[in-house]
């Protein structure tokens, strides 16, 4: 017992030294490439089922850089792959059915990346994100908006890490996802949600 207590202290004393440094500023971040910190990333779908609930997946496997220019954030840039066989959602019998032919098709088509083309910022630390999202071997050009969580010193590795939210809603039908046998009963409009930390390795 007063093993655990110590280390809830210990957690709740990194906690707090990590949240004070937190900064907004986008300009006290180090410039230059960050890889995704995949401990601490997520990547969730939403789609309405029957037009009364969303249902909501995520996928378990991805990788991502950023090349962040904290002066001008708005000529930074972004580059996702994601596993499209590690969907994971509540059901075993429709995750084989999105992995399967009817849906992302994962043996075909493994990845889906997103590659960002412009970036316009909108606030002090909002933005949106323009980019090519290669879905199913169909690429179209989305737009997420975006907000920079924050920036901090990770006590825990020594590196600098970065935060950010970003949301979009997509069509499945523009990326050729129709054909599965429950297409009439969840809607076409897929909202993706990306709650991303990026990480600069202590040099």
């Amino acid at each position: 017992m007063r093993r655990l207590a110590v280390c809830l202290a210990l957690v709740a004393v990194i906690g707090s030294a990590s949240a004070a440094g937190v900064s907004t500023d986008p300009r006290s971040a180090p410039p230059g490439a960050y890889q995704m910190d995949l401990k601490h990333t997520q990547v969730v779908f939403a789609i309405r089922h029957l037009g009364i609930t969303d249902y909501y997946g995520r996928f378990e496997k991805f990788s991502g850089t950023l090349n962040f220019n904290p002066a001008a954030p708005e000529k930074s840039a972004v580059d996702v792959s994601i596993d499209t066989s590690s969907v994971n959602v509540m059901s075993s019998e429709i995750m084989g059915e999105l992995t399967g032919a009817s849906v992302f098709d994962s043996a075909k088509f493994p990845k889906a990346t997103f590659v960002s083309t412009a970036l316009t910022r909108t606030g002090p630390d909002t933005g949106t994100m323009t980019g090519n999202l290669t879905l199913h071997g169909v690429t179209k050009p989305i737009t997420m908006n975006v907000t920079f969580n924050g920036g901090v010193a990770n006590p825990t590795s020594g590196g600098y890490a970065v935060g950010f939210h970003a949301e979009t809603t997509i069509h499945r039908s523009d990326f050729g996802l129709s054909s599965m046998m429950w297409n009439s009963f969840v809607s076409d409009d897929v909202k993706l949600t990306i709650e991303a930390m990026f990480e600069q390795k202590k040099a």
